[in-house]
């Protein structure tokens, strides 16, 4: 059973039109340009305060047919790119996230056994260059189906009747629980804290455009799932809360060999925490994983200087 999505897509693509730093828009467009883009996101910290500081998270988005199940996505790498300020030149940097637009809208919808798509990208991101019209449209459908995959999940692990945060909070604790995460315990509270205007009636909207009929009582919400659908939903979770730690490794392995730039983020990483420079030689360039004891051998003799 399917509800009317327009709504929640409209609600979407207004949120993914948000206003960023030219900046980021012009870093956007070099990187679609080399890659051959049909859509560029951008996510995380920096979309929230504007600040230009730190690494840039993007999301590009390939065309062609989807990976199959088996492919390890998305391919990671690190990109640098001069800015011309008021003061002079400042170098930007970003994280950037590479998979095909069709794979990225079939894990959004839950049809794949990933969890890090609908998870990431039902929080607040901007579509901040896209190839044409009918792009804008394809990725806003498929934020819009990340929403919808959330909601279920959350209607299913939360309470009978509660309110909203409730049901996010359940979400996003069983999400980072199924995943090798760093953050301390308590980060769904700090993502519904810092991003209250972006949740704020996302989840009956949600519910509503998934088919999920929902009542309300004040701020106090009771979604309409039948037994029967709870049990589908969780057994759909099931599968992917058990698969969730493997394929997070199999990427974080993937990530170890082709994660280009790594020297590079790596560098900046350390020098920007510890203030001691690392020099990056063709060597590290090319093996970050060899070079990696020499580096931390340095780092900690660095670190015990008085």
């Amino acid at each position: 059973m399917s509800g009317d999505p327009a709504p929640l897509e409209q609600r979407i693509a207004a949120a993914l039109a948000a206003p960023v730093d030219p900046a980021v828009t012009e870093f956007a467009a070099a990187l679609a340009a080399a890659s051959g883009a049909r859509a560029v996101l951008f996510y995380g910290s920096n979309l929230r305060t504007g600040s230009l500081e730190g690494v840039l998270d993007f999301y590009i988005l390939l065309p062609g047919d989807a990976e199959g199940e088996a492919t390890i996505w998305p391919t990671v790498s690190y990109h640098e790119r001069e800015h011309a300020t008021g003061q002079g030149q400042e170098t930007l940097r970003a994280k950037v996230a590479t998979m095909r637009l069709a794979t990225f809208a079939r894990a959004a919808a839950g049809d794949l056994t990933d969890t890090t798509i609908w998870a990431r990208f039902v929080q607040p991101s901007a579509l901040v260059w896209a190839d044409d019209a009918e792009a804008r449209a394809d990725v806003t459908e498929a934020i819009a189906a990340a929403c919808m995959t959330a909601a279920r999940l959350a209607a299913a692990l939360g309470p009978e009747s509660g309110a909203a945060q409730d049901y996010w909070r359940t979400l996003f604790r069983a999400t980072y629980e199924a995943e090798f995460r760093v953050e301390k315990s308590g980060r769904e509270n700090d993502i519904l804290a810092v991003n209250a205007a972006h949740f704020a009636g996302l989840l009956p909207l949600a519910w509503e455009a998934g088919g999920i009929p929902v009542s309300a009582e004040g701020e106090r919400l009771t979604p309409d799932l039948p037994h029967w659908q709870r049990s589908v939903i969780l057994k759909w979770w099931a599968r992917r809360r058990r698969m969730g730690k493997p394929l997070n490794l199999l990427r974080l392995v993937k990530a170890s060999t082709t994660f280009e730039g790594a020297a590079r983020y790596a560098a900046w990483k350390i020098e920007r925490h510890s203030g001691m420079p690392v020099e990056v030689t063709p060597f590290r360039e090319r093996f970050p994983l060899l070079a990696a004891p020499q580096v931390l051998w340095n780092l900690w003799r660095h670190r015990r200087k008085p």
